[in-house]
């Protein structure tokens, strides 16, 4: 199955960008800020491009350090640390990929153009505050919501429940998708669920976020590309993606996730004004949830996520090939070229091989499964608390077919574990 490629813009979009400047000193050296798996892919990707890639982490012998040109440990969330390295390697561009990183220094190096930022340091700070990237999107930009409100101690908490009722799910203000969250349906709830959303959050944060429980018949992932060419921003989309957490260790997703045609227009238009507003150039994973004909913004994330792994064999060109292309100004497309299906295995620290186990007889059997793949995972990956063990990934006619085949490798591939 192909798609063509679809681009729309905002025509008030107040967003103006710099056009790629080729052919200057650095214009292909670019420096990423995180270096866990998902950065290994990218790393890879700029090369592809003729692109120089320089690892940032906090720590050595990241997944992405192995296959970077220069591999540097840094702390990323020190501002005066930030900025000297980025003066020192002089980057044509700097990607922020992955932790908690200083937007204070991409700021400063953006407003004096010592580097083109990516994602741009709004997207960046507002990727570590639901408060304000839930405003943007409800209060500013006025797409549609689950309702939601913020609390600053158990007695906010408790207030909103009084007033909203239950079921609420609470939230960290800052925090990878499900670390932390809490349903409440009983007064007793409200002691536990602020307690567990604070100690999860990514950074220090005595603040969450509730909301009502809206019924949805799925998620969705809709994986938007923002480009900056001779006539100016356009906004290009993939197939939606369909995601599920799975057993609370692994995330499926699947490609395309079929929407209603109103579902699907009113999911491009949410898209395409978030990403407008947020501005820059790559690749922007947008978290919609649908009912029907009506789809609510929930999330979106300003660069190659977990649940767009499925890209990888649906597509002519994967979220990080997009992403990379974007980024230095190159074409890009959306074409699928077949339905397909992932399954992402994570676990703990603790997570060992079995003894006795044979990994070759493993990897043979999952890859008997029909026109399956996978990748296995075996650097430290700090970026992450949950550490990602692997990913099974299958194609198929219809995405059925696809996750089916998925699941069987998955199946296989947990006797390493």
């Amino acid at each position: 199955m192909t798609d063509t490629p679809q681009a729309a813009v905002d025509p008030g979009d107040p967003v103006t960008d710099p056009e790629p400047v080729a052919g200057t000193p650095g214009a292909s050296s670019v420096m990423l800020l995180g270096s866990g798996e998902l950065s290994r892919e990218l790393v890879l990707a700029f090369q592809r491009l003729g692109a120089e890639v320089i690892a940032v982490d906090r720590y050595a012998d990241a997944p992405a350090h192995g296959v970077a040109d220069r591999p540097v440990v840094a702390k990323m969330n020190d501002a005066e640390e930030l900025t000297a390295l980025i003066e020192r390697e002089n980057p044509r561009y700097v990607v922020a990929e992955g932790g908690v990183i200083a937007a204070d220094a991409l700021i400063a190096v953006a407003e004096r153009g010592v580097a083109e930022v990516f994602p741009t340091p709004r997207s960046t700070r507002l990727s570590l505050d639901r408060e304000g990237l839930r405003r943007l999107a409800a209060d500013e930009l006025g797409l549609p919501t689950a309702p939601f409100w913020f609390a600053g101690s158990t007695e906010e908490l408790g207030a909103v429940v009084q007033h909203a009722g239950f079921p609420l799910v609470v939230k960290p203000i800052a925090s990878a998708a499900g670390e932390g969250e809490s349903v409440l349906v009983r007064a007793e709830d409200v002691e536990p669920a602020w307690q567990r959303a604070v100690a999860a959050g990514r950074i220090p944060h005595n603040r969450v976020m509730v909301e009502s429980v809206v019924e949805i018949d799925f998620e969705v992932t809709l994986l938007t590309i923002r480009t900056v060419g001779p006539t100016g921003p356009a906004v290009h989309f993939c197939e939606p993606i369909g995601h599920r957490q799975a057993d609370g260790d692994v995330l499926e997703s699947w490609q395309p996730q079929r929407l209603a045609p109103a579902a699907l227009d009113a999911a491009k238009s949410i898209a395409a004004r978030i990403v407008n507003s947020l501005g820059g150039r790559g690749v922007f994973g947008v978290e919609l949830l649908v009912r029907g004909d009506e789809v609510y913004f929930d999330n979106v994330r300003p660069r190659p996520h977990d649940s767009g792994m499925v890209t990888l064999r649906s597509q002519r060109l994967s979220e990080f090939e997009l992403h990379a292309r974007a980024i230095l100004g190159l074409p890009v497309d959306t074409i699928m070229i077949s339905p397909a299906a992932a399954e992402i295995v994570y676990a703990g620290a603790e997570a060992r091989p079995p003894s006795g186990q044979d990994p070759q007889a493993v990897l043979a059997e999952a890859l008997a499964v029909a026109e399956s793949d996978v990748a296995l995972f075996n650097r430290p990956d700090e970026t992450e608390d949950r550490r990602r063990l692997a990913v099974a990934l299958a194609t198929a006619p219809d995405p059925i077919v696809a996750r089916d085949r998925a699941r069987r490798v998955t199946a296989a591939l947990r006797r390493l574990w």
